[in-house]
């Protein structure tokens, strides 16, 4: 493993909630989540709901997990953490696509050879007045 593709320390990826990052694919950015599974390893996603590709589980703040589960803010569905597989809601039986990601001593590095490592956090700017469904 090399620095380059260090995520983060595994002690900075909470249990609670996610952490996000972003990949580069070729000239393309995008973000990903990294949460602990419930025997302490880490697994990554990337942050769109299945149901709207176009809604992050992550808004920069954490997504939500309950027993277990990844929760979309949105619309409410819920993600298995191991494997990522909705078990309730609108995209019931879809699958957040998967960020390989292995640990290593007290690290957690991007392993999946289809992204490139680019930062912990959003490399994207987002409008967050745009969350109104009316425009003035």
């Amino acid at each position: 493993m090399d620095d380059e593709s260090r995520i983060a320390d595994l002690d900075a990826v909470p249990a609670d909630s996610t952490l996000l990052f972003t990949v580069r694919d070729g000239f393309d950015e995008r973000e990903a989540v990294l949460t602990r599974t419930d025997d302490g390893d880490a697994v990554a996603y990337e942050n769109y709901c299945q149901h709207w590709t176009d809604v992050r589980l992550d808004k920069g703040s954490g997504a939500a997990r309950r027993d277990g589960e990844l929760v979309c803010g949105k619309h409410g569905a819920l993600f298995a953490v191991d494997t990522g597989t909705c078990t309730h809601g609108p995209c019931e039986g879809a699958t957040l696509q998967s960020v390989e990601v292995t640990v290593d001593g007290d690290g957690v590095y991007l392993t999946d050879d289809d992204y490139e490592f680019v930062q912990t956090g959003s490399a994207m700017e987002y409008d967050l007045s745009s969350d109104r469904s009316l425009g003035f």
